[in-house]
């Protein structure tokens, strides 16, 4: 039986939130994992909301910690909600490399549906010379898009 991400979680982390509490705020940073007991969050760019999520063990904040980045989306409770709530989202992780490997997998899920969807935009799309016939230039940068290699140390300009 694979593992889920619930059967990680410490019970002293369960949070019960009220429909409307924001977990985090899209372009600002909080550190926080939070992974779904039990009720519906959902998960907003600007005003849309990109996805509405009530399965249990989901997982939000996983992104901006592993990125480095300010979180990409608001997330709030839309029902009361059950949560955990990790405020050291790195050691929450670490402590866990089982865990860790699960989160891998869920967003190399998520990579590939999102691949497989513009693979498919550009075959309905291709030749065409409007805004959706850039979805090959699109596809091609995100399937080609390599990080450079992280270094340790300042990125100050040294002194000549």
């Amino acid at each position: 039986m694979a593992k889920s991400i619930l059967d990680s979680c410490d019970s002293s982390k369960r949070r019960t939130l009220n429909q409307g509490t924001v977990l985090m705020h899209q372009d600002t940073r909080s550190g926080y994992i939070y992974v779904l007991e039990q009720g519906t969050i959902e998960v907003l760019r600007g005003d849309t909301v990109v996805a509405s999520v009530s399965e249990p063990g989901a997982i939000f904040g996983e992104m901006s910690l592993l990125l480095d980045i300010a979180h990409t989306a608001t997330v709030k409770a839309k029902t009361e909600c059950v949560v955990f709530a990790y405020e050291d989202a790195a050691a929450f992780l670490k402590a866990d490399p089982e865990t860790a490997f699960v989160i891998a997998r869920l967003l190399a899920q998520r990579l590939n549906l999102a691949t497989t969807y513009l693979v498919d935009l550009k075959r309905q799309y291709a030749g065409q010379g409007n805004h959706l016939g850039m979805v090959s230039d699109v596809l091609a940068s995100l399937v080609n898009h390599q990080q450079p290699a992280f270094e340790p140390g300042s990125d100050r300009q040294p002194d000549l």
